[in-house]
């Protein structure tokens, strides 16, 4: 005989949180709980459990969300009760639907928009995310629902925007006296996502743009500045700042890192070794020049997604070495991150270069990570995974690669190192770094 399943037996922390709302059908109600909370941050996990169904009864289970366009995602997978009529998605694998197997996140991570090559947009770190979950009969009579709010600041967190001289973002700084670590988190576009999530856990983070949709040249003054700016900042200390960079954003870290002082620890994740697209300024003199690709050897997919692996000129090449970022001058850290399945240009190789560049100057100044199995869009765990969406310099949609499964995975291993390389390059003793 099943033991009941006691919802007010819960540890105290957990069931001071929970939340749950009840859909009642003529016999015993269906409860569908997230645990420990209803309400959390973005970057962490929930369980999903239910009770009240049939003994071995099949029910899909479904979610959505909408994102700041107003564009909706959707996943849905189907689960087999147990003997007592209870599921829970961190034992029980799913049977069919959006994914296969014990996937406890796999309902955020599988979400997708019905219309082609969106990317999920959360630019915006005030409003939550609001995740709703819906459990289904066979025939789609609907049993219980719930919502899950994830939310980007955690408590006591500030965000401020600044304008200032050539700076046009936006500072997050965590609660308390300081003196805390300093990030400079480097987007292609807009995004507060990940420099909000990073000053939860302790960092004071700014957020700047690239805006390589301008299609002018990159002054890295301009981020220079904000190097300096975070420098200055009273609660910051003040022996240099970490880089946190992605995409393009990834090239002008590596710049940073060689052209400027101040920097002392740098993130790369799937960027190019060289300076690519568009030329790069310092001090009102090119620096860089571009280094481009070849249209002609991009295709497209069914889909109309474009694959560009191959189309990117060899930066290694003797015409293209100018390109090069010349980062064994810089004095500080890296942690290089590459996607295998990366369908842009091969980051890998790239991050294999570098490498050897700087063993070849006696450099030991790098950690590096390698995904296999992940594609471009390497983000704070447990958003959707995003397939295809529009790229600028390409002038539309892009194959961004990775299997969903493998990627989701690589995501939350990813969020947990970029903390620790951090803590462990730019921590100052008095700072109140919160755990992972």
């Amino acid at each position: 005989m099943c033991p009941p399943f006691n919802f007010e037996h819960l540890p105290l922390q957990w069931s001071l949180h929970v939340s749950y709302q009840r859909v009642r059908s003529s016999a015993v109600p269906v409860r569908l709980r997230l645990l420990p909370s209803a309400r959390c941050l973005f970057d962490e996990p929930v369980v999903l459990k239910i009770a009240g169904l049939r003994s071995k009864q099949v029910v899909t289970i479904r979610a959505s969300t909408t994102d700041e366009r107003g564009l909706e995602f959707t996943s849905s997978a189907n689960y087999r009760a147990d003997g007592c009529g209870e599921i829970d998605l961190s034992r029980d694998p799913s049977v069919g639907g959006s994914y296969l197997g014990v996937e406890p996140m796999g309902l955020f991570w599988s979400m997708k928009s019905q219309i082609l090559h969106k990317d999920f947009r959360k630019t915006r770190a005030v409003d939550p995310i609001k995740v709703n979950f819906s459990i289904h009969e066979e025939k789609g009579k609907m049993l219980a629902e719930v919502t899950n709010e994830r939310f980007l600041m955690g408590d006591g967190v500030s965000r401020l925007p600044v304008k200032e001289g050539n700076i046009d973002g936006v500072l997050f700084t965590p609660p308390g006296k300081g003196p805390f670590p300093a990030v400079l988190d480097l987007y292609a576009y807009r995004s507060e996502k990940r420099a909000c999530l990073l000053a939860n856990k302790g960092f004071v983070t700014l957020s700047v743009p690239v805006n390589i949709d301008s299609q002018k040249p990159i002054h890295l003054d301009h981020f220079e500045d904000a190097v300096d700016f975070l420098q200055r900042l009273p609660k910051v200390d003040g022996k240099g700042v970490g880089i946190l960079s992605k995409s393009k954003g990834g090239e002008v870290a590596l710049s940073l890192s060689a052209f400027v002082r101040g920097v002392k620890a740098v993130v790369w994740i799937n960027g190019c070794s060289a300076n690519t697209g568009l030329p790069l300024y310092y001090k009102k003199k090119q620096i860089l020049p571009a280094l481009m690709f070849d249209h002609k050897k991009t295709f497209s997919t069914n889909s109309g997604a474009v694959i560009s692996k191959y189309a990117m000129h060899d930066p290694l090449k003797a015409e293209n070495r100018d390109c090069l970022v010349p980062i064994e001058q810089a004095g500080g850290n890296f942690l290089f991150v590459a996607s295998g399945e990366h369908l842009i240009s091969d980051r890998k190789a790239y991050m294999d270069n570098m490498v050897e560049r700087l063993r070849h100057h006696g450099k030991d100044n790098f950690e590096t990570l390698s995904y296999p199995q992940a594609g471009h869009y390497l983000e704070p765990p447990y958003g959707p995974f995003c397939r295809s969406s529009l790229n600028v310099i390409l002038g539309g949609p892009a194959l961004w690669g990775g299997k969903p499964r493998s990627h989701a995975a690589a995501e939350v291993h990813l969020w947990r190192e970029i903390q620790k390389f951090f803590r462990s390059h730019l921590t100052c003793e008095t700072a109140p770094i919160k755990p992972e």
